[in-house]
């Protein structure tokens, strides 16, 4: 969990710094606190609980980018026995921002799609922060074409700022890149599960999320703008992001009630999210579970579904 992403109260600070102090002084009295320890962790567990329940929209946007949270290649080798990366989109070269390739998940194969970001300012640059180029969308339309060739279901993992914007990629066809891959999840003939798992941001998120179902973590967003463009733009004064991630609806929880996800996945409060047993067991059981029920839709009914769903989506008020 990324601690310097939000305010903590006093009580909270305190009794963490109490905590440290005790192990120290338990190693230099060669003293066993075990037991007083423990009683201190569970009780900061529970505080550190209701804090995450207390989360603001910006907050949440903070911890969404936290390059500490499970990358696409995290999510892999989590749900996969076996995978085989692909490379290249057969015009340009290989972006490193776009992974994906053909993997083992539960004895059924699946085509994986995906945004990659780096851990450190040298993965980053290699990865371009997550922001693909047109060779990456490229790429994942070539796999997708691949995934309905040989009727292997589709999931997406969402975590990007946005496409890339630089003169570069549009020189070389940003826009029809991304318009190819809505057009080519639209009529897809196999089933599309679409899992954001940090920063979903505007139509470089959107290239991956056509789906038939689409599941959020808890302290993810998902949007047409980030909170400092809006800011930026509307009110002409980016320090007002914070404001601006509550107006957007850009959070899990308000994306479920508006009806444009379908499930929300809790994510632990003070555990890294691959670490937590009930979370990893979730994810999977909520994957599954969809890929069954899509998977025995008549080809035709499934596309019914898919169009009838974007056709409707979202829930508006007037």
């Amino acid at each position: 969990m990324a601690r310097n992403k939000f305010e903590f109260e006093e009580p909270y600070l305190l009794l963490e710094s109490k905590l440290e102090d005790l192990k120290k002084l338990s190693e230099q009295l060669n003293t066993d606190f075990s037991e007083e320890i423990n009683h201190i962790e569970k009780r900061l567990d529970q505080m550190m609980e209701e804090r995450y329940k207390r989360l603001t929209p910006w907050e949440q946007v903070l911890l969404a980018r936290d390059l500490d949270r499970p990358m696409t290649r995290d999510y892999i080798r989590l749900l996969c026995s076996d995978f085989i990366e692909l490379h290249g989109d057969r015009v340009y070269g290989d972006d490193l921002a776009m992974v994906g390739g053909i993997g083992m998940m539960g004895g059924r194969a699946v085509t994986i799609i995906g945004h990659q970001k780096g851990r450190n300012t040298k993965e980053n640059i290699s990865h371009n922060f997550g922001m693909p180029r047109p060779e990456g969308y490229r790429k994942a339309y070539r796999l997708l074409k691949q995934a309905e060739k040989f009727g292997r279901p589709v999931l997406t993992f969402i975590n990007t700022p946005g496409a890339d914007p630089g003169i570069g990629a549009e020189e070389r066809g940003q826009a029809w890149a991304i318009s190819e891959m809505l057009c080519g999840l639209s009529s897809l003939r196999v089933p599309i599960i679409s899992v954001v798992t940090g920063e979903g941001g505007s139509g470089g998120a959107l290239a991956l999320a056509v789906a038939d179902r689409i599941v959020m973590l808890s302290n993810t967003v998902f949007s047409v703008i980030s909170p400092e463009s809006c800011a930026s733009i509307l009110m002409r004064d980016v320090k007002r992001a914070d404001e601006m991630a509550g107006h957007l609806k850009m959070n899990a929880q308000a994306l479920y009630e508006m009806r444009i996800v379908d499930e929300v996945i809790e994510e632990p409060a003070r555990q890294y999210l691959l670490d937590s047993p009930d979370f990893v067991e979730k994810l999977k059981n909520t994957i599954n579970n969809y890929l069954d029920e899509l998977g025995s839709l008549e080809i035709s009914k499934l596309l019914e579904q898919r169009y009838s769903r974007f056709r409707q989506i979202g829930q508006f008020l007037e």
